[in-house]
């Protein structure tokens, strides 16, 4: 089943119509695609409010979210209903084994690892299973890109059994803490499914 809603046939619309109400019926009622700079405001409002609410910090600041949308776009992912992003993953190539601090704001474009730095749900949208929906979407992405192996993030000990759901496996405390915050490191293995590549159209 497609994730992708099909808008239904509409009749040419009247010219006195106006052109805002036009829009709502051109756009689509959900889809998926990656983020560019042009996004970005949106994003960090998102991530702010989903963050600093609970930890006090934010794992992207703005610039930083220009900056990774800049140089790899293709490794984001947003949900958008009717134009309105309301979910997204952002994440950037790393080359180690394990996250550094380096991790948290470079992207080493010639690494097999995506760190996935950030998932976040627009707070009128949460408790609906969009943030599960979106990180599978994301994961069977990753599998049509021949140079990754493996995603890896970090997160608070309370979000783990989310993670551990969507098929990520505990590595261990991570070296990386942000204030008083500490964190776990998981990895989700990608390159485990070439079988799957071959079978998926990518």
């Amino acid at each position: 089943m497609s994730a992708v809603s099909a808008l239904p046939f509409f009749k040419p619309l009247h010219a006195s119509v106006s052109p805002s109400r036009q829009r709502r019926h051109t756009l689509p009622a959900s889809e998926f695609r990656s983020l560019n700079t042009e996004d970005a405001i949106s994003v960090f409002e998102i991530e702010r409010e989903a963050f600093i609410s609970v930890s006090g910090e934010c794992p992207l600041h703005l610039d930083e979210v220009r900056h990774f949308l800049t140089l790899c776009p293709e490794l984001s992912l947003g949900w958008f209903v009717e134009g309105r992003l309301v979910s997204f993953i952002i994440g950037s190539l790393w080359d180690q084994e394990r996250l550094t601090t380096e991790a948290l704001t470079l992207h080493k474009p010639q690494g097999t690892t995506v760190h996935i730095h950030v998932l976040a749900v627009h707070r009128t949208f949460r408790q609906q299973g969009r943030g599960s929906i979106l990180m599978w979407r994301y994961l069977q992405y990753l599998r049509c890109l021949p140079y990754v192996r493996r995603a890896v993030l970090m997160c608070e000990d309370f979000l783990v059994p989310f993670y551990q759901k969507s098929g990520f496996k505990v590595q261990g405390p991570s070296e990386i803490t942000v204030g008083p915050l500490t964190f776990t490191e998981m990895q989700y293995a990608v390159r485990g499914h070439a079988f799957m590549r071959r079978n998926s159209g990518c």
